[in-house]
């Protein structure tokens, strides 16, 4: 039963918006997290060693934070692999281009694509720079996230990467928050509108969350 709905074009697209959901409200826990660099080091290092020891004792140290990883890995590539297989699907489906122009479909819904690559490689990016410290400059410092996050965002191309990673993401979930409601069956005439809503308010929210932090590095803020 598994293959034959992993199969159909429907499960596909099921298991997109579900990892997708999953992937959203760990942004928005994620999101949280970081806005707490601006109450100083002391708070945002407790905050990182809190989340390597929640479920103490019942969890042994990081095995909270491994299984949410672990949960986050499989959710993105079950997303990045039906996302691939349903563009392929799709292409196979209409080999040559429409006899008549299609209607103008929005920035977001025109860059989903380059949108997933994007983040696919900031995420590959982001863990080799703030989690391993293989590609951080200034000296990786392990139990001090605070120092590091400032360091990453005091070199050019930090800011870079990361607020255009970051523009990705809101694109990606201003269309993919209405698309996973209505492949889960919540839109409908009356929905619709008010799904386009949070799906543009979540989009501005998180995005502006996330790019705050290098921008609170750069004008001084958090130093």
């Amino acid at each position: 039963m598994a293959r034959t709905v992993w199969d159909s074009t429907v499960g596909k697209k099921a298991v997109m918006a579900v990892s997708g959901v999953i992937m959203l409200l760990y942004l928005v826990a994620h999101v949280i997290g970081n806005l707490k660099i601006f109450f100083g080091a002391g708070e945002f290092n407790h905050y990182a060693h809190w989340l390597r020891t929640v479920g103490e004792p019942f969890m042994h140290y990081e095995w909270t934070l491994w299984l949410i990883r672990v949960v986050l890995i499989v959710a993105v590539v079950a997303h990045a692999v039906s996302a691939y297989q349903l563009s392929r699907r799709d292409i196979k489906a209409r080999p040559s281009k429409y006899v008549h122009v299609k209607p103008r479909a929005s920035y977001a819904t025109r860059t989903m694509r380059w949108g997933g690559i994007i983040l696919g490689l900031f995420i590959v990016w982001h863990i080799l720079d703030l989690t391993t410290g293989t590609v951080h400059s200034g000296g990786f410092q392990e139990g001090h996230p605070y120092q590091n996050v400032v360091d990453t965002f005091s070199t050019w191309y930090g800011n870079v990467i990361y607020i255009v990673a970051m523009l990705a993401l809101g694109l990606h979930i201003r269309h993919g928050f209405f698309s996973a409601a209505q492949t889960l069956g919540a839109g409908s005439r009356t929905r619709n509108q008010a799904l386009k809503t949070v799906a543009n308010v979540l989009a501005l929210l998180l995005t502006a969350g996330f790019v705050a932090v290098p921008v609170g590095v750069m004008t001084g803020v958090v130093s």
